[in-house]
């Protein structure tokens, strides 16, 4: 995604007109509009500023995904009570539909077994409760999911 387009996202999500920030900022209409559409770039100083505007980091508005921001969002709504609710395996089989149907194929037990270990070894090892060791064993298997992947791809 362009600079321009995150910087017209981050606009529309604050809910601001091209004239608000142009008179926030000091500068013309047609100069946040030469912005969005990518044919000039905001000076850094500007940069600051519409990041205070739209209350992102300057990281955050350079790559801006108001879907991304909105999904963030939600998730910052949640609260544990609404989520401990929410059948996350049927919510993702939605959009991947393998959730929905491993467990009469794959012999769970086995895997079971060895993340129950490793979901052990973190706890006694570094101090974490079962949500963190949960988390944590998560993250990494995405990150070797993840690294794989680009393997895969070059």
């Amino acid at each position: 995604m362009s600079l321009g387009q995150s910087l017209y996202n981050a606009r529309k999500k604050s809910g601001m007109s091209q004239e608000e920030v142009a008179g926030k900022l000091g500068v013309s209409r047609q100069t946040v509009s030469k912005w969005e559409l990518d044919e000039t770039l905001p000076d850094i100083r500007q940069s600051k500023q519409l990041s205070g505007l739209y209350h992102l980091t300057l990281d955050e508005l350079v790559d801006f995904d108001i879907e991304v921001k909105e999904i963030q969002d939600a998730i910052d709504r949640i609260s544990d009570d609404v989520s401990e609710k929410i059948d996350w395996t049927k919510a993702w089989s939605k959009k991947y539909p393998v959730l929905a149907t491993y467990q009469s194929k794959v012999q769970t037990e086995i895997y079971a077994g060895e993340l129950k270990r490793l979901l052990d070894d973190l706890q006694k090892r570094y101090g974490y409760n079962d949500l963190d060791a949960l988390l944590v064993l998560k993250d990494i298997l995405a990150s070797v999911w993840k690294s794989e992947n680009r393997k895969r791809r070059v």
